[in-house]
């Protein structure tokens, strides 16, 4: 098995298409006694809903990613009860996520068919349970990476501590999926590069 993993580029512009609500900026930020929010402006707010919603679109390709990978038939049971874990983990980041772009004014991605995630992941590929570790390892770390990548990007800073408490969980899972496929340890500042 090669040790060096490929992260592939994420499509941010797929999830993005059409997806926010008109903001009334200010005022919805008072009436949710934000300061940092309220100071915002409408443009600001939909800036930071269309990043949030390309972490909806990651979490759902996640979800998706795992559900997958539990009815392949190729994890043994100890794999099988991480990808469950690994699966409600980005369960509990959707939500989440979800409520705070609903919470801004705007409106949620939708998920895709799983179909259309297993042609996206080419998970006909899979052939046994290192092909599906790999595959998780590698989304996990392209997540880790996009997470970290949009931290200074937000407008309002406390998502930004969102999306690092996120890069945190995407790199534990990585990191596990990797001791896992018995690779060597990242080498310094491996993530967000």
């Amino acid at each position: 098995m090669n040790n060096v993993i490929q992260t592939s580029p994420v499509n941010r512009r797929l999830f993005l298409g059409g997806t926010t609500a008109a903001l009334s900026g200010a005022a919805l930020a008072l009436l949710a006694g934000k300061d940092a929010l309220a100071a915002m402006t409408p443009a600001d707010i939909k800036g930071d809903v269309g990043i949030l919603n390309v972490a909806v679109g990651l979490e759902y390709e996640g979800i998706n990613a795992y559900a997958i990978a539990l009815k392949s038939g190729l994890l043994n049971e100890a794999h099988t009860k991480v990808a469950s874990k690994f699966q409600d983990d980005h369960k509990q980041h959707n939500d989440a996520l979800i409520a705070t772009i609903r919470k801004l004014g705007g409106t949620p991605v939708e998920a895709r068919t799983l179909a259309e995630y297993a042609t996206a992941l080419k998970v006909d590929q899979l052939k046994n349970e290192d092909d599906v570790l790999d595959l998780a390892a590698r989304l996990e770390l392209g997540a880790t990476n996009a997470y970290l990548g949009v931290i200074t990007s937000f407008k309002d800073p406390a998502l930004g501590k969102i999306a690092a408490r996120l890069a945190a969980d995407e790199a534990s899972h990585f990191a596990l999926l990797n001791f896992d496929l018995k690779r060597p340890l990242s080498k310094a500042f491996a993530f967000g590069a």
